[in-house]
């Protein structure tokens, strides 16, 4: 893994020197725009409109639009003293239960491990974080953004979550077309409980997959191996316009597969079995919390 970050947690005087990696990779598949009449891959170049020339790197500072047309402009040095980029600190300010925290405003996870003389002090944080089941409120500076962070334990390991500010969660006040008085009927209220009930499952992270980029990486490959790119038409969907009879519909498709063994006359024993288990579960591991 690649560092991107070194520095150390404080919470009171207590200084824990880490090492700070990307917990999650983008697996986007990157495509490049070309022109269409000679497959050649375009540049995007930096143009100043006013001299009608490219700008080099070495020109280009940063400006604030206060209104149009008038800047406001600061240098990199200038940005970084604001951010307090020099301290290279995660500054623990308080200690919360995870449960009190919305998902809302969770941002980008990354991995912490103790420096080259830090892992006693690694020890004692993650130790005394387990045995509470607390985790760290933090400010942190990175690549001179400053944000709030979350410091929790994942196993073995320290991780920081950075968050949301809550004045840039947006409120749902500006949703359109909210309900003022939810009023459901009973019926169809009970049925929707017992189709949840149905697809209730401990959540195991290892059976989603993208499937459109599966798709786009075997279209890739066809291409490549100049075969035709052959896509299945999508199977009609039956178009319930009623709710109860939708409710009862999905609850028909999710019913479990009958356990009794013995096989219908004229098919062979060596047909594929259905798969046990799945949607009925226990709940117990699904309330399980990690490193918490």
């Amino acid at each position: 893994m690649h560092t991107v970050w070194k520095g150390a947690i404080s919470f009171g005087l207590v200084h824990v020197p880490v090492k700070m990696f990307s917990a999650t990779e983008d697996k986007d598949i990157s495509m490049r725009m070309i022109h269409k009449e000679c497959n050649t891959p375009l540049n995007f170049v930096r143009k100043c409109q006013h001299c009608d020339r490219e700008v080099e790197w070495a020109e280009i500072t940063k400006g604030y639009e206060y209104e149009p047309g008038a800047f406001v402009l600061f240098e990199k040095e200038e940005l970084e003293a604001l951010t307090g980029e020099a301290t290279k600190e995660i500054k623990i300010l308080d200690f919360v239960n995870l449960s009190d925290i919305d998902p809302i405003y969770f941002q980008k996870t990354y991995y912490l491990s103790p420096g080259e003389t830090g892992s006693n002090a690694y020890n004692l944080l993650m130790e005394a974080m387990k045995q509470t089941g607390k985790i760290g409120i933090a400010k942190v500076s990175i690549r001179s953004k400053s944000s709030l962070a979350a410091i929790r334990i994942i196993d073995r390991c320290i991780v920081m979550e950075t968050i949301f500010y809550p004045d840039e969660i947006r409120s749902i006040d500006h949703v359109p077309n909210l309900p003022e008085n939810a009023t459901v009927n009973e019926k169809e209220l009970e049925m929707a409980k017992m189709l949840i009930a149905q697809l209730s499952t401990p959540f195991e992270p290892e059976k989603y997959k993208d499937d459109y980029r599966e798709a786009v990486l075997e279209a890739i490959q066809q291409k490549v191996s100049g075969q035709e790119v052959r896509v299945a038409p999508e199977q009609q969907k039956s178009n319930v316009v009623d709710l109860m009879a939708a409710l009862q519909a999905s609850l028909e498709s999710v019913k479990p597969v009958p356990t009794d063994p013995s096989p219908l006359p004229g098919l062979s024993d060596d047909l594929p079995k259905p798969a046990k288990g799945g949607r009925g579960k226990s709940k117990a591991k699904a309330q399980e919390t990690v490193g918490s």
